[in-house]
């Protein structure tokens, strides 16, 4: 039988999203905003959160993904990616961009967490200005240990593509997103997964330090991985040889960083992931652990505890 796929890293576009994103474009309208946004993207239009969601099944299906994690991707948006776990509880996994420095941290993480039922807080420190030593990550990692979630900690580049296509700034400092300073919460607080995407994406070498020293520190395997340009010598198969060789295959989550429709899933970065992996000599007892069950050990599904379930 072959062992499932899930993605760790999927964007969940919604229209309030796109509503949320645009909210400083003043010569777009207020009512259909989502639309008219998706229509100078050139994408389709998410519709509704449920309709969305059904459209990811409908995706993961056809594309053979069993689970996938998607990510409410402005704080605000929480909402709709709930919308999605409640409707789809056994595929979905809600994460949710969180800005720590914004009011009331406490009450949103408690409404994210346990009311909504999200499993996953995302940190962009380069995006909303703040250190990832900072005294408000470390509320963050108490709130995630309280309620069994995760957190997700982007470091290194950042570059959003929707916001370049529609012309907004994107006023990041990237010396925010150094994934040395994540050790020490990690350290605070071993329960914790913690998540950082794209190798961390331009500090290849600081992420496997960290997660030498911290044993819940995973590296995610996301997108084109694109940051590998600024190190010349580098392909993907050597980043997958040297994250074996340092975190070996259970600290590493397939993800493909897929986002909008009609593009839907990206099946040619699984294709290039496997091939790299291949080409690093990785057994399928490794791939099996890196495509699948690392997800579903982080996450199980509701079903996967229920003794009788069918």
């Amino acid at each position: 039988m072959a062992s499932p796929l899930c993605d760790a890293h999927c964007h969940f576009f919604s229209s309030r999203f796109l509503e949320i994103l645009t909210v400083d474009r003043h010569d777009l309208p207020a009512q259909g905003r989502a639309d008219a946004v998706s229509a100078l993207l050139e994408w389709d239009a998410p519709g509704s959160a449920q309709a969305l969601a059904e459209r990811w099944i409908a995706e993961l299906d056809r594309c053979g993904v069993s689970r996938a994690a998607l990510i409410a991707s402005a704080p605000g948006d929480e909402d709709s990616v709930a919308t999605a776990v409640a409707a789809f509880p056994s595929r979905v996994v809600g994460f949710f961009m969180f800005n720590p420095s914004a009011p009331d941290p406490r009450a949103r993480l408690h409404r994210a967490f346990s009311m909504l039922g999200l499993r996953g807080v995302c940190l962009f420190p380069a995006m909303h200005g703040y250190r990832l030593d900072d005294e408000r990550v470390r509320g963050v990692f108490e709130a995630a240990e309280e309620y069994g979630a995760a957190v997700f900690a982007h470091c290194g580049v950042l570059s959003v593509g929707v916001r370049k296509k529609l012309g907004l700034p994107s006023l990041f400092d990237f010396r925010l997103g150094e994934p040395l300073a994540l050790a020490a919460a990690s350290s605070r607080f071993p329960s914790v997964p913690v998540i950082v995407p794209h190798f961390g994406a331009g500090f290849f070498r600081e992420a496997l330090m960290t997660a030498d020293q911290c044993a819940n520190v995973h590296l995610d395997t996301s997108s084109s991985n694109a940051w590998m340009k600024y190190s010349p010598a580098l392909t993907l198969d050597a980043v997958f040889r040297q994250s074996l060789a340092v975190l070996g295959p259970s600290r590493l989550l397939f993800g493909t960083d897929s986002s909008f429709f009609p593009r839907g899933w990206q099946q040619t970065v699984y294709d290039a992931q496997r091939s790299a992996l291949d080409a690093a000599g990785a057994s399928e007892a490794a791939q099996s652990q890196i495509f699948g069950g690392n997800f579903n050990r982080l996450f199980p599904a509701p079903d996967a505890t229920t003794p009788n379930s069918p």
